[in-house]
């Protein structure tokens, strides 16, 4: 059955879940998000236990049976992942395929990711199958003409709206690429929190050609820039810099802050507790923020990096964003926000 991505979020509000989704498409964000909302319904319902099969057409099909009919160890339910993505199974996996989208199991949910699928491919025995036999979720590829339409309605998902030359300014800067749209818009929402956005607000949140300097950095968070933060996150990104680099500027900062704010907090004057300490920002800032610096602040930041380098190392941390150097923007902003956690309106 086929089913509009645009439908996705109703459907599996309305449910039932289907046993077998095939998610097809080469728009890599909207494809990722898709699997995202099947597994969150999944979870819902009891899906518990999940396997994940990287497949080609080389490798050992009777794995797919095995895993969809052998007992679980852990749960009545589980969500099975299927990841093709050369889209060609050979012979073997053509068949297998097939068979699996016939079975119907209500204690396996299986998802397939394909790419997007020539026209030839689309006329083989296999793909007709599985057209006829799951939900077929065909992702379509966002063009530039589609591209402003589809950036003002991710603005209005955090109660943002833009000006139609300021949306089109955005599409020319992050054409073909919605991963990179996306961490953008994020960083809009980051800055500048709710309501109009202008033209010169984008103009700065996006266009940097500077060289960035990783010890910028611990200055900029104490400083509170918002934007010059954004700006050398988003550069220092782009140009390669390594994150755990960045992240232990961050942390080294954060806990020479802390030790001093403690030591002043003891009685001691803050000329003698900050002589001799290791800064990466300038003396006289870190002594003319001292009194706003809160150690309950400070603590809490250091946390939120400790689950940053679990980010960074690949592991999923509950509650927050699944791309590391967003939540490294959060962490740094959160120094001067009204709350301990992320800066979010």
């Amino acid at each position: 059955m086929p089913l509009r991505i645009d439908q996705l979020a109703g459907h599996l509000q309305r449910g039932p879940l289907s046993h077998c989704y095939v998610v097809s498409g080469d728009e890599a964000l909207l494809c990722l998000e898709a699997q995202d909302a099947i597994r969150t319904a999944a979870r819902a319902q009891g899906f518990e236990e999940r396997t994940v099969i990287h497949a080609d057409a080389r490798m050992d099909w009777s794995a797919l049976d095995e895993a969809a009919s052998g007992l679980s160890l852990f749960a009545s339910k589980r969500l099975l992942e299927i990841r093709l993505p050369t889209g060609k199974p050979g012979k073997s996996g053509a068949q297998a395929l097939q068979t699996h989208a016939r079975r119907r199991d209500d204690g396996t949910l299986t998802i397939l990711s394909l790419p997007k699928l020539d026209w030839s491919t689309r006329k083989a025995e296999w793909v007709q199958t599985l057209e006829a036999s799951t939900t077929w979720i065909d992702v379509p590829m966002i063009g530039r003409d589609r591209l402003p339409e589809w950036i003002a309605g991710r603005l209005a998902r955090q109660k943002q709206r833009a000006t139609r030359e300021a949306l089109e300014f955005l599409a020319d800067r992050v054409e073909g690429n919605l991963l990179a749209a996306n961490q953008e818009i994020g960083k809009l929402h980051l800055l500048y929190g709710e309501g109009e956005l202008t033209l010169d607000q984008i103009r700065a949140a996006t266009l940097d050609v500077a060289r960035f300097d990783p010890a910028a950095l611990p200055g900029a968070m104490l400083q509170g820039d918002r934007l010059r933060v954004a700006r050398l996150i988003s550069g220092l990104r782009a140009e390669g810099e390594p994150l755990p680099l960045i992240l232990w500027l961050v942390t080294d900062e954060l806990r020479t802050l802390l030790r001093l704010r403690q030591g002043i907090a003891d009685g001691k004057p803050a000329a003698q507790v900050l002589r001799g300490a290791r800064l990466n920002a300038s003396p006289a800032l870190v002594e003319r923020m001292m009194p706003r610096l809160e150690p309950v602040r400070l603590a809490s930041m250091l946390a939120r990096c400790a689950e940053l380098d679990r980010l960074a190392k690949g592991l999923s941390v509950a509650g927050r964003d699944a791309d590391p150097w967003l939540e490294l923007t959060e962490v740094v902003l959160s120094l001067h926000s009204g709350a301990n956690g992320p800066v979010r309106s």
